[in-house]
């Protein structure tokens, strides 16, 4: 059987990339532009600079990507690009590259959700076993998801407010941590103890998540702290926060593959790279005998090579978008 090759487009937010993956599990070479140390002076994304950024590297990163793979455009089978969700004028200079790439050189533009582009994270390298339950955890995204087989989404819950990586962000800010914080609130978590009395967000029999009324927690207790003079904790503070908010994640994972007769666990999105979360998961899962895929950390962040991997599949499906394709900020999976 031919192979095929997928060349992929990231633009979501504020990185670059462009991929070549072969046959959906392979990664021939991958070129990403992050605009993290810019977006840092401003303390989040500025999205008409992340836009404006993308339009001065997208071109170059492509020829440098294929020239790093040694292809050229006859090798590739099909154009994959992110249309949505994420920021509207970054997607729509990934689209409007993806149009002009496949339409100057007669190849299928494929379409993808970056939230599929994340859950194919976990079959780089290593193909994904089925049936499976996926928990997706990002700054805009938390979901536990049931997939059957490829391309086969079933949303079991999401959170009904702020999703995990912002509530990160959000508590990074609580303490003066500057952009971005939730690395910093992950690896602080790993160095204190949990000393700080914080509720357990959402603790019900539902799969969805709730993060507001923790983040709101913590702004309490912060400005409690100050009220009366005492000095924050910050590495206590850290601990406290992550440990409730990981006891929730794997508490509602696990019961959702026992209700569904599952074995099969993947991790996925940005909060994905996340320490403590991993380690909890990898405990609870070698204690319950669950096959458990954890992406590599540098597909963890918003990637091409999962977006080409993702591509690879609904071009499989018969997925095809034309030159009307348009970006969708709040795409659902």
């Amino acid at each position: 059987m031919k192979d095929t090759y997928i060349l992929g487009i990231e633009s979501s937010c504020d990185e670059t990339s462009i991929s070549i993956v072969k046959n959906g599990i392979e990664e021939i070479a991958t070129v990403t532009n992050t605009q993290i140390d810019i977006h840092k002076e401003y303390g989040g994304v500025v999205p008409e600079i992340a836009s404006r950024c993308h339009v001065k590297n997208i071109t170059i990163l492509i020829e440098e990507c294929l020239e790093k793979a040694n292809m050229t455009m006859e090798d590739i089978d099909a154009v994959a690009v992110t249309y949505g969700p994420g920021l509207v004028g970054s997607l729509l200079v990934g689209i409007e590259a993806a149009k002009t790439l496949a339409y100057v050189n007669n190849k299928p533009l494929v379409p993808v959700n970056h939230m599929s582009g994340h859950i194919y994270a976990n079959n780089i390298g290593k193909e994904m076993r089925f049936p499976l339950i996926a928990l997706v955890v990002s700054g805009g995204h938390t979901e536990l998801i049931y997939m059957e087989d490829h391309y086969k989404y079933k949303r079991l819950g999401a959170t009904l407010d702020d999703a995990v990586g912002e509530c990160y962000d959000k508590v990074a800010r609580i303490v003066n941590v500057p952009y971005p914080g939730g690395p910093t609130i992950d690896k602080w978590a790993m160095e204190g103890s949990h000393s700080y009395d914080l509720p357990l967000p959402l603790n019900d029999s539902t799969y969805n998540f709730s993060f507001s009324g923790l983040k709101s927690a913590v702004i309490n207790l912060v400005h409690n702290e100050e009220q009366r003079g005492n000095e924050i904790r910050k590495k206590d503070l850290a601990c406290s926060f992550q440990e409730v908010v990981v006891d929730v994640l794997v508490k509602k994972t696990f019961k959702a593959l026992k209700e569904y007769n599952v074995n099969n666990l993947i991790l996925a999105g940005g909060v994905a790279a996340n320490l403590g979360l991993r380690k909890k998961l990898t405990e609870e899962s070698e204690k319950e005998d669950i096959n458990l895929h954890i992406p590599d950390l540098k597909y963890c962040t918003d990637n091409a090579t999962m977006i080409a991997a993702s591509g690879y599949y609904a071009y499989i499906n018969g997925d095809r978008a034309d030159l009307t394709l348009n970006a969708n900020s709040s795409l659902d999976l």
